[in-house]
């Protein structure tokens, strides 16, 4: 009669906790994320994309190539992020083993002495000697403990997620200083060129006037224009210096000199493919982390809910009990219990309930974070497609305005040997191609610079 009774009541306890389970356990659901319309007035239903082409075939240069290897295997950041992943996994290997149970060894001597008051005929000195085992069950039947389960291994995901953030962050980085490096390089030579071309402007100019076709102020502003070429000269090398030191500190190595080819030489090996704004959900690392941790809110959530049911806990003893240590293992000294516990939560203080209201708080926060997220990936999708759309049509815009700048430094040069143009006029024609020739250093790197932000804006760089 008592062991059918026993069968009854775990079987209602069964029953009722699946029902309870199954009403305070919530998913999070990637439906209820809007992604539509994220790139804005970009429309495109084709899904291939470049954000998952490897690194190693978007870029062609072999320096660059050879740097951002190196900045994966020593960037202090990157390495601060694999540590904290490896803390993610223990603690997501510690909330696995919170469902087994706990053992523990236990051994003790106790010496207690009798009053003779109480114990007249004795015994007054007392000894025992106790040495078994102990185990304590918590039964998950609300779920408590697979929440906490589920929630760790969402943040070992999310905690994953965030070092693929840092390393496309970091090849994206890395990229985008070479190509500066490279544009400081040809600034640095169309300047040198520059001078050298002003420099012979003076001597001509020292020959005109000996022809009484020019005075001296022609050779005055000819050398003016010479230096104040000449002075932006040191500016362009200590630029040069500071991006080779910033490189080097993302390297993990020292300041110092960086082997890199010229800006003539940069290809990017891909199309500019966006795919569709869904994509972000599993390209994008930090839209990745978000949800991750909207989903770790979720089950801290359930977690949380589980504290207001009652928890079903079995506890087991076993060992040898005796007054003598020689008979200690005596087979006649084995003593075992076996005792299970329901305990259910009155009044804790607001406990439960401010635990549940914080975690619900955080799950907003969470979704909220993601919603965040994704609107600046959208953003940052958009201007890097703008981006490079506008650098191309600047391009094509400045090699007609080149064309014509060359021509009419040629030309000014060849009047001004006539007597039919003055020197200002040469002047300002050297001025006016200098600047362009600059500009159009600028837009190539704007070019450049927009790939590499739309690669990392799509998630790239990880895979």
């Amino acid at each position: 009669m008592k062991i059918h009774s026993f069968k009854q009541i775990l079987l209602l306890i069964g029953t009722s906790a699946l029902l309870f389970s199954c009403g305070t356990s919530r998913q999070f659901q990637r439906s209820t994320v809007e992604t539509e319309g994220l790139y804005g007035a970009v429309e495109n239903t084709d899904s291939t994309t470049i954000a998952t082409q490897p690194w190693e075939e978007l870029f062609t240069d072999p320096f660059l190539k050879n740097l951002i290897t190196e900045g994966l295997a020593n960037n202090p950041d990157m390495q601060i992020a694999v540590q904290r992943v490896l803390e993610a996994e223990a603690y997501f290997t510690q909330g696995k083993a919170a469902l087994l149970p706990g053992v523990s060894a236990r051994a003790s001597q106790n010496y207690t002495r009798n009053p003779e008051s109480v114990y007249p005929n004795g015994p007054r000195d007392v000894t025992s000697y106790q040495l078994g085992l102990e185990a304590s069950w918590e039964i998950d039947i609300w779920g408590k403990l697979r929440s906490s389960k589920r929630a760790a291994y969402a943040n070992l995901l999310a905690t994953d997620a965030g070092q693929k953030a840092v390393q496309t962050r970091l090849i994206s980085t890395i990229a985008m200083y070479y190509y500066q490096l490279a544009a400081l390089d040809a600034k640095l030579e169309i300047t040198k060129q520059t001078v050298a071309n002003n420099i012979d402007l003076v001597e001509t100019m020292k020959v005109l006037k000996e022809s009484g076709l020019v005075t001296g102020a022609a050779i005055v502003q000819s050398e003016a224009a010479r230096y104040a070429a000449e002075v932006t000269l040191p500016d362009l090398d200590q630029q040069i210096r500071e991006t080779e030191n910033a490189l080097s500190t993302l390297l993990g190595r020292v300041p110092g000199p960086v082997e890199r080819g010229s800006l003539s030489e940069q290809e990017i090996n891909s199309t500019l493919a966006s795919g569709i704004p869904a994509q972000l959900l599993d390209n994008r690392p930090d839209v990745m982390q978000a949800e991750f941790q909207v989903m770790q809110a979720y089950e801290l959530t359930n977690n949380a809910r589980a504290y207001f049911y009652p928890s079903l806990t079995l506890t087991a003893s076993s060992g040898f009990g005796a007054t003598e240590l020689d008979e200690l293992l005596d087979p006649s000294s084995f003593a075992a219990n076996v005792i299970g516990g329901l305990a259910a939560p009155i009044f804790q203080k607001k406990a439960n309930v401010t635990r549940l209201k914080v975690a619900e708080t955080k799950q907003e926060a969470a979704l909220q974070n993601l919603k965040s997220t994704l609107l600046q990936a959208g953003q940052e999708v958009n201007d890097a497609l703008s981006l490079y759309d506008n650098s191309e049509k600047k391009m094509v815009l400045r090699d007609s305005q080149l064309e014509a700048l060359e021509k009419s430094v040629e030309y000014t040069q060849e009047l001004l040997s006539f007597g039919s143009a003055t020197y200002t006029e040469v002047l300002n024609a050297q001025q006016s191609l200098l600047g362009a020739q600059l500009s159009q250093v600028n837009d190539q790197i704007q070019q450049l610079t927009a790939v590499v932000s739309l690669y990392r804006a799509l998630g790239g760089g990880w895979r």
